[in-house]
């Protein structure tokens, strides 16, 4: 049962055709200034109005993206749809280009050192961020979440690299609803996203989830952060079992009490029995301790990172949590800051026995 880590032709056909009027302009008004990024879904090119001199973020679809079905004037509805919100990325309209007749999306252009995933990974080999500067970070890309919650919309793909980074390293900012959808849409709903950050709802292919998929997607992120760029549930998982192994290998296998909808899933009837070694213990503590993270700050990471959809963290109950109740303005660390939020030996021995765990 292999699967690609992400779901593009899928998701565009199960998208709700309810779309918002999305203004028209064209790619002439525009001077290319530079190319900010590249991957299967096209190119992201930065543009300056010609008459205004506004600065903006160009997304071309490339040809295989357009033939998968991802589908710009939708994406557009749905990111217009969350509004101004200072955690995502701003949305100015769509714009055709003359040379292609296709639609292209263009939205705020965030000048900064490039997204989460970037910055994370720069930041490889150094001291763990500070818990209070974890805690500024998810509390704007949970802000975020309830906002889009709040919109009817389910972006399905949250991850770093969806992540960017104000210049000032001050402000964190949601981008790139290509794999989004309403929440207004019929089911039965399939798999979006990058693997990784999946829910395990959404890999089981429980045919109706909401936007606790996009919660757990951010206690991901989450763990990411506080391990430095390590990415949560490791194992070299191809495909969504094996990825759901990890994650069962580290959250312990949900039985009819924690969930009891897990048992009558594929995984559950014919996977699960024929696996060796079962964990049934939670030992997400194990691998963040309270010389990594507080109490207050684990409730809200094994809150998020629950399985049972039913009962993890909304974005809006995870804002409400004791841990959010003082939050400071975000300082990220610029590259030649060395921030620890534990002193001295305590830091070292934390970060080294953080970076030894591989259960997830």
């Amino acid at each position: 049962m292999k699967r690609p880590a992400t779901t593009a032709a899928a998701a565009g056909a199960i998208r709700s055709s309810k779309r918002r009027r999305v203004s028209v302009g064209s790619t002439e008004h525009y001077e290319e200034v530079s190319r900010l990024g590249a991957g299967n879904y096209g190119a992201v090119v930065k543009g300056r109005h010609r008459v205004t001199g506004q600065t903006v973020a160009i997304k071309r679809l490339s040809t295989a993206a357009s033939d998968s079905g991802e589908d710009p004037a939708l994406e557009a509805s749905l990111h217009e749809a969350c509004g101004d919100h200072p955690f995502i990325v701003g949305f100015h309209g769509l714009a055709r280009d003359p040379a292609t007749s296709r639609l292209c999306l263009v939205t705020e252009c965030v000048d900064g050192p490039g997204t989460l995933h970037d910055y994370l990974h720069r930041r490889r080999g150094c001291p763990p961020l500070p818990e209070h500067t974890v805690r500024s970070v998810m509390w704007q890309l949970l802000a975020a979440a309830e906002k889009m919650s709040a919109s009817g919309v389910i972006h399905r793909d949250l991850k770093p690299e969806n992540v960017l980074i104000s210049g000032d390293h001050r402000t964190v900012k949601i981008c790139d609803f290509g794999l989004a959808m309403s929440a207004s849409d019929a089911p039965p709903y399939e798999q979006a996203g990058t693997l990784a950050y999946k829910a395990p709802e959404m890999m089981l292919e429980i045919p109706v989830y909401d936007a606790r998929v996009d919660a757990w997607s951010l206690g991901c992120v989450m763990a990411e952060v506080i391990g430095n760029g390590t990415p949560p549930f490791q194992g070299g998982a191809e495909d969504e079992d094996g990825q759901l192994r990890a994650i069962f290998d580290a959250l312990g296998v949900p039985d009819g009490e924690t969930w009891p909808e897990f048992s009558s899933t594929p995984f559950a009837t014919k996977v699960l029995p024929e696996l060796d070694d079962v964990n049934r213990k939670n030992r997400l503590r194990e691998v963040f301790p309270e010389a990594v993270l507080s109490q207050q700050g684990f409730e809200v990471l094994d809150g998020l990172l629950t399985c049972n959809p039913g009962k993890r963290l909304t974005a809006s109950a995870a804002l409400k949590h004791a841990w959010f109740a003082k939050v400071d303005a975000l300082e990220l660390p610029r590259k030649d800051e060395v921030a620890s939020a534990l002193p001295g030996k305590m830091a070292r021995t934390a970060y080294a026995k953080r970076r030894k765990m591989q259960c997830v």
